[in-house]
Order: C-alpha cells, then sequence, then structure tokens
C-alpha cells in the first residue's frame, strides 16, 4: 500500500442544508426542502464517534448562515453556540475540523434582496463571516473554507437556471462570480486579522478537460477563480468528481467505462492531473471532496483506492498534497436530486434515521491505518 506523507489529514464532507435538518428559512428549502434530511443537527456526535472509530483525524462540514442570521442584522447566539459545540465535538475526539463558512444556501432575507447578484451582498458576508469569528475566537479553529464551489453554484444557479434563484442569464452569472471573489477576498482579510494563524482557502471544483479547446477552459473553469484570488488564500481546496473529454466542438464525449449511480464517469487519473495543474500556485493542497453515489456500495472501495493511487502519484512528482475528505461521511440530500443518489461511507435509513457503516468505509479506514493513524 502507498505511503502518504507524515501528518496527512484523513476524513469525509458534508454540507449543513444536505445533512442537519431543520433548516427552513433559506432559499433552497423554498425550491428542493430537505426536511429532517439526517437530522444531524441533533446526532452530531453519534456521527463523529462513527467517523473516529472509522479512522478519521479530520471532517469537513458547514456553518448554515440562515440559522446564525435569520433576520438582517439579527443573530442567533443559540445557533452559534450550537456550531461552537460541533467544532469542540469534532476537538475532543482528536478530529481537526475544515470549518465552511458559506456552502450555497442564502438566508430568505438576503434571497429577497438580490441574492449574490446584489453587490451589497459582500458586505452582509463580510458581518457574517466577522461575527463567526469573533464568536469563535476562543476556540481556535485553523483551518477555514470561505465558498464551495463558486463556478458550480454561480452555474447552476445564473447559467442553467436549476438551483436558486433559477436564472438564465450570462450577465448575472459574470456579476455573481464577481461578487463571489470580492467577498472571499473581503473574508480573507477579515479572518487574518481576528485569527492571524489561520489557514484560508475555498473548496474548488475542477474538471479534468481533455481535447484541443482544453486550454481556454482550463483558463476559465479550473484557473480564473483561483488566479483571481492568488493573494488571498493559504490553501487550495480541490473538489474533483469530473472529466470532460473534447472532441471537435463536443464537450462529454467520455468513454463511460464505469459510472456512478448518477452517471458521472469514474476516472481516477483526472485526480493526478488536476492537482499537478494545480501545482504552479505552490500552496498546499487539500482534497476537500471526491465521491461517487453508489448505492449498492460495489465501486466505493475501488473508486477511493485508485483516486488515492493517483493523488499519491502526484505527490511523489512534487504536489503538495496534504489531506483527503471523501464525500460524503453520511448520505444526504443531494441538492436538486433529492435523496436517492447515496454517497455516505454511512448508509441513512431515512424511515429510521439509523446509521449503516458501509464496507467500503472500512476499507477506508484499512487505508488510514496503513498510513500511521
Amino acid at each position: 500500500m502507498f505511503k502518504f506523507p507524515k501528518n496527512f489529514y484523513w476524513g469525509a464532507a458534508t454540507s449543513a442544508y444536505q445533512v442537519e435538518g431543520g433548516i427552513d428559512n433559506c432559499d433552497w428549502a423554498k425550491v428542493y426542502p430537505a426536511g429532517a434530511a439526517c437530522d444531524h443537527y441533533n446526532r452530531y456526535e453519534e456521527d463523529f464517534d462513527i467517523a473516529k472509530s472509522l479512522g478519521h483525524n479530520a471532517h469537513r462540514f458547514s456553518i448554515e448562515w440562515s440559522r446564525i442570521e435569520p433576520e438582517e442584522g439579527r443573530f442567533n447566539e443559540k445557533e452559534i453556540e450550537h456550531y461552537k459545540n460541533v467544532i469542540m465535538a469534532l476537538k475532543q475526539r482528536g478530529v481537526e475540523p475544515f470549518v465552511t463558512i458559506w456552502h450555497w444556501p442564502v438566508p430568505l432575507w438576503l434571497r429577497d434582496k438580490g441574492g449574490w447578484e446584489n453587490k451589497k451582498t459582500i458586505e452582509y458576508f463580510f458581518h457574517y463571516v466577522d461575527k463567526i469569528m469573533l464568536s469563535l475566537k476562543s476556540i481556535q479553529v485553523k483551518f477555514w473554507i470561505t465558498l464551495n464551489e463558486p463556478e458550480i453554484y454561480a452555474s447552476n444557479s445564473y447559467l442553467k437556471g436549476v438551483w436558486p434563484p433559477q436564472k438564465k442569464n450570462f450577465l448575472s452569472y459574470i456579476k455573481v462570480l464577481r461578487n463571489l471573489i470580492k467577498a472571499h477576498c473581503e473574508a480573507y482579510k477579515i479572518i487574518k486579522k481576528i485569527n492571524p494563524g489561520a489557514q484560508v482557502g475555498i473548496a474548488k471544483n475542477n474538471i479534468y478537460f481533455e481535447g484541443w479547446l482544453a486550454l481556454f477552459i482550463d483558463w476559465w473553469w479550473n484557473f480564473y477563480f483561483l488566479n483571481q484570488i492568488r493573494n488571498f488564500q493559504d490553501f487550495i481546496g480541490l473538489n474533483y468528481y469530473f472529466h470532460n473529454r473534447i472532441k471537435g466542438f463536443k464537450f462529454n464525449q467520455n468513454e463511460n467505462r464505469e459510472t456512478s449511480d448518477m452517471g458521472w464517469e469514474i476516472y481516477p487519473k483526472g485526480i493526478y492531473h488536476v492537482l499537478k495543474d494545480l501545482k504552479k500556485y505552490n500552496k498546499p493542497i487539500y482534497i476537500t471532496e471526491n465521491g461517487l453515489a453508489d448505492a449498492k456500495d460495489e465501486k466505493r472501495e475501488k473508486f477511493i483506492k485508485e483516486h488515492l493511487q493517483w493523488a499519491h502519484k502526484a505527490i511523489q512528482e512534487g504536489v503538495d498534497l496534504r489531506g483527503y475528505f471523501y464525500w460524503s461521511l453520511l448520505d444526504n440530500f443531494e441538492w436538486d436530486k433529492g435523496f436517492w443518489p447515496r454517497f455516505g461511507l454511512v448508509e441513512i435509513d431515512y424511515q429510521t434515521l439509523e446509521r449503516k457503516i458501509r464496507p467500503s468505509a472500512l476499507e477506508y479506514k484499512k487505508i488510514i491505518k496503513t498510513n500511521g493513524l
């Protein structure tokens, strides 16, 4: 088995809206309600016990803006205390928290002001981040992810019109991307001012493009956002799911020899290529998401092992990779797709909310153990 660097972070990821349940005052809840989801809000300690039992030494999760600031300028201290308890629960188990500040939903009051299309949202985000940082200052979180997959959010919400606010407008898409860039840079400054020792980055979805158009597409999809925030990030969080072979002017001409339950091609070698492409930034890299929908748990073990083999090859060739987070710890609400896609290392029975560890999770544990944990 391949050996990863000492002090490597091993874990899994979740996001608030997809697992917590009970989030109903955000834009997503009015279009794609998640209901009780996995009830992680009430069962996080049980879930962290499972993560710990699986050998994880790190966990990525998100704070839900609509809980923290249910009305403009009114912050809910009870909810801030909840997330403080979540962080402490991880630390008590020896699990390093990687905290995502914004993972897509926006509070209803902010939706009504135009959401990320409104330039003033940068200022609202500024106040939200400031409140979180000051409130959690005493517990010293080291790793902060300001935004999750800004380009995925912008394209699905403002180009394709699938996600809230379901717009199809290229100018809106560009405006939202620009506002997210500025929001990240402002958030970075706030976090570093309040907690100078913090490590701050984003979770960036990069795709492995092949074909003659790849150079241009890479520049726009994979690198534009990172180039804009180059001086405002301490690490790069990489979310890798997709390979896109371009033939002529036709996209997605993949062979699809193996696919997930969602029809996504499984292409482990792509993670090597996108990691190598990120080397030029001279920043530590964490794979903040990598996973597949696989209800029968027939492909997950192989998926994890092969992606890690290619990630290891990238490390051998000089990529400063320091962590791997499988998506996801739990089966969860997969945005506009609902509950049927099963991404979890842990299976959720949505009737009883019973947790059941999948065999692939135990195989992942063996890899972690082989690497000294």
